[in-house]
């Protein structure tokens, strides 16, 4: 078992070349090779679909129970604000530059180490599975959800995103609703047709005032907004159908099936989810974990943004080095000691109830 500063300055170097190689979503099989790779070399047996590694500690047992940690190596693609080369990751005074050094390569790297650290100790309460996956960013189906099946039983799941190494204790669900109010074409000049457009303000309005009965002890009331409208084709139509789209984010306060069901008991458009997979999550303050982290000094909080831990139906946290801000931006970077730190911080929480 190497110890935390050796697997610190191990996982700095394999940021390095993971930011090295492009890794956007569904074009993660280099970065799949080098992890599996990495892992290999420290003699642990690694599993792989698709684009997706996992593995177990070496002394993995069934009677007891497991946790997940689990984290990301897909990017978006760099932004038009860049002023550097996104793949060449330097370290510059105390920041190493790069796409992906944030979200979530720094989260990835340390949650390997922490793999890693307790790999082969053997009087562990619990097993280990580590989980590094594709398709995060795009909330796609071949990454965590298409491997979850072949994790076994899960008990507790550490998911890696920048958070500051402060604790998302609760994380909203996504819901991208696709509406299409219906009328009846006719000619505007004269008294034809249903004007669908009229007809769907009507449901819009709903959306923008509703307010769901229960609400949230951390985010409060679900969000609805809607972001696209579209309707007719030429000035003397009255249109037939109106279609907009609506941007619900999901508490937990609720499933995202109750939202869905209630939306359409409210509204006379056709509604057609895009999807129900991205659930909103809670964990327990009086978790051991989430203690733990308190005992440190670590902030619980609320994310509003999604991530894969929408896609587990265990208890779950979201917490990782690095800086949600940074996420996405032009010139990313993390700092170097964000690194040690993080794993050090997983470490020091993980070892309360390991």
């Amino acid at each position: 078992m190497a110890d935390i500063a050796t697997l610190t300055q191990q996982a700095v170097t394999l940021l390095q070349q993971l930011i090295s190689i492009p890794s956007f979503s569904k074009e993660e099989d280099r970065t799949a090779d080098l992890i599996e790779q990495t892992l290999q070399q420290h003699g642990v047996q690694t599993h792989r679909k698709l684009n997706n590694i996992w593995a177990w500690n070496k002394h993995f047992d069934a009677a007891k129970p497991t946790i997940l940690l689990n984290s990301h190596h897909d990017t978006v693609k760099p932004n038009s604000g860049y002023t550097r080369d996104p793949y060449d990751a330097k370290i510059e005074g105390d920041k190493l530059f790069g796409l992906g050094s944030n979200d979530a390569g720094g989260c990835l790297v340390s949650l390997i180490a922490v793999f890693l650290y307790y790999f082969d100790k053997t009087d562990l309460k619990y097993n280990f599975c580590l989980a590094t996956t594709a398709e995060e960013e795009i909330s796609g189906v071949n990454g965590l959800e298409l491997i979850i099946p072949d994790l076994g039983e899960l008990d507790f799941g550490i998911v890696g995103e920048p958070t500051l190494m402060d604790l998302a204790v609760a994380e909203r669900g996504l819901m991208v609703l696709d509406c299409t109010g219906h009328g009846k074409a006719g000619h505007a000049a004269r008294e034809e047709g249903e004007n669908a457009i009229y007809k769907a303000l009507a449901d819009i309005k709903w959306f923008r005032n509703y307010k769901f009965p229960k609400e949230s002890e951390v985010f409060g009331p679900i969000k609805m907004s809607v972001t696209i409208i579209s309707a007719g084709s030429q000035h003397n139509v009255v249109p037939a159908t109106c279609t907009f789209t609506v941007d619900v984010r999901v508490t937990d306060a609720y499933r995202n099936e109750e939202v869905l069901e209630i939306i359409r008991e409210h509204v006379k458009c056709d509604v057609k989810p895009r999807s129900i997979r991205l659930k909103p999550s809670k964990i327990d303050k009086n978790h051991p974990f989430v203690q733990a982290g308190i005992a440190l000094g670590r902030t619980p909080y609320g994310s509003p943004t999604t991530s894969d831990q929408s896609l587990l139906d265990i208890q779950s946290i979201k917490v990782g080095p690095g800086d949600s801000a940074r996420s996405h931006m032009a010139d990313e970077f993390i700092y170097v000691d964000e690194i040690g730190k993080g794993i050090a911080l997983y470490v020091e929480m993980l070892d309360k109830i390991v």
